[in-house]
């Protein structure tokens, strides 16, 4: 399959007496299967613009079947909310769950709960046997430099929970919020790129022109997902560890956590906006705050302060791995702009 860059420019041709027509780019046209007689559609902005694409095969209708989630019963824990986001993240707007006996209250209650955990889906049939659930999003309304930022974001209020909770000795409340809305966001990251890797305009509405780009924003996402991961169980760690963390015991946590912080600011925004210039710089600027000169890639776990705490600031340096990836993968992005030359000082 084609995914060669079209010349943006098409000039405008007289068809027959009165209309006018445009010729569309062959690496698009092969990509999307088009022979002369299909039938293509198209959306118009408020700006004007145009965003083609082919047209549904004769008698699929506008309707899309359910995604249908089958079974005698569910008994274990987790699996019918493991399915559910699964098939959201997978891009299916429509998942209806069917079982031989009723659902247990519990495993109603777990349908409710993957639901309230998904953007833009509700519960809207519920018997006995038989519930279904809908997606209500436009996903050309989000693109994926803006639910990047967003997690940058929340990324940094754990951070800034960490913060707090050394200098006040005292339990943040925000931990449960800050891992919901991450889980929110990043499941609706995954199902962008599971939709825009079937929908070329789709792709390119929400910040992917080039298809193969999909695949910096897959590993992108992974790498919010581990530091969210590791940014969670440290913040819990730490309220566990909230009574004691008073002198040296919290001034690790104390003086790096900042750095890091500004340090994912920066990788972060050098990933989005993409300047080669700003890449270099954000790379230039340290491999792993708490690895000094990049040395020892597999951090070890501290050996003072309760054991928690010495837990969590092992966590801390495993995150700075993936903030040296997305410095990395910032300026894949640059390099793959193709519209910078950069003179950088190897010094």
């Amino acid at each position: 399959m084609a995914w060669a860059t079209p010349n943006r420019e098409r000039r405008v041709l007289k068809a027959g007496h009165s209309s006018i027509a445009v010729t569309l780019p062959k690496p698009w046209a092969e990509a999307m299967n088009l022979r002369p007689g299909d039938l293509v559609v198209f959306d118009q902005n408020d700006d004007g613009a145009l965003y083609l694409k082919p047209a549904p095969a004769p008698g699929a209708g506008d309707a899309v079947a359910p995604y249908l989630v089958q079974a005698p019963a569910f008994d274990s824990d987790g699996v019918l909310e493991r399915l559910i986001v699964g098939a959201y993240r997978a891009g299916h707007d429509a998942i209806e769950i069917r079982t031989a006996v009723p659902l247990a209250a519990e495993r109603v209650e777990e349908v409710v709960g993957a639901a309230r955990g998904l953007l833009g889906v509700s519960v809207v049939a519920q018997e006995p046997n038989r519930v279904l659930l809908q997606n209500f999003i436009d996903p050309s309304k989000y693109g994926l430099p803006q639910l990047v930022q967003r997690m940058k974001m929340i990324l940094v209020a754990f951070l800034e929970e960490m913060e707090e909770v050394v200098r006040r000795r005292s339990r943040s409340r925000r931990g449960a919020t800050l891992d919901e809305e991450s889980r929110k966001v990043l499941s609706l990251l995954v199902r962008q790129l599971s939709l825009a890797s079937r929908d070329w305009a789709l792709a390119r509405r929400i910040g992917s022109p080039d298809p193969r780009q999909l695949l910096e924003w897959r590993v992108v996402v992974h790498a919010l997902e581990e530091l969210t991961s590791y940014y969670g169980e440290a913040l819990a760690l730490l309220n566990d560890d909230a009574d004691r963390l008073a002198g040296e015991n919290g001034a690790p946590i104390t003086h790096r956590v900042p750095e890091l912080k500004s340090r994912l600011k920066d990788v972060v925004d050098a990933l989005v906006h993409r300047s080669l210039e700003r890449a270099c710089e954000v790379y230039q600027g340290g491999t792993s705050t708490f690895r000094p000169n990049g040395e020892n890639r597999r951090a070890s776990v501290p050996a003072r302060g309760p054991a928690g705490t010495r837990l969590a600031r092992h966590l801390l340096e495993r995150s700075g791995l993936c903030v040296d990836l997305l410095a990395e993968l910032a300026i894949d992005r640059a390099v793959a702009a193709g519209n910078e030359t950069v003179l950088v000082d190897a010094a």
